[in-house]
């Protein structure tokens, strides 16, 4: 199996995390969320921080399966389940290239 394009797609998908788009919105968020407004301005504003902080710990995830896969594609091993060693099939690498079990694994799982 060629895994240049899915190197690529999970460089640039590191990218994106990492640039986080050239500004924080926790920050921005944080800031506008002071103590003036009412109770449901103030929810709000808690709620947006809530969600900001929820995001970040997704990309945080989601960085660290990038990183994973990078390092299975330098072993050799990128593209193989996790759990029952067979091939993951291509479109669910191209849906997610950091995946780490096939579709029927992932299944399994979830029961």
């Amino acid at each position: 199996m060629d895994v240049t394009p899915y190197k690529e797609m999970l460089l640039r998908k590191r990218g994106e995390i990492l640039s986080g788009g050239g500004r924080d919105p926790l920050t921005v968020t944080m800031d506008t969320n002071t103590r003036q407004g009412d109770l449901a301005d103030q929810a709000t504003g808690n709620n947006e921080v809530h969600i900001q902080l929820k995001l970040k710990q997704t990309d945080a995830k989601i960085l660290q399966a990038i990183e994973e896969a990078l390092e299975r594609i330098q072993k050799g091993t990128y593209g193989v389940c996790r759990d029952c060693g067979d091939p993951i099939a291509e479109a669910r690498l191209n849906a997610i290239p950091w995946t780490r079990v096939c579709i029927t694994c992932k299944a399994k799982q979830g029961s």
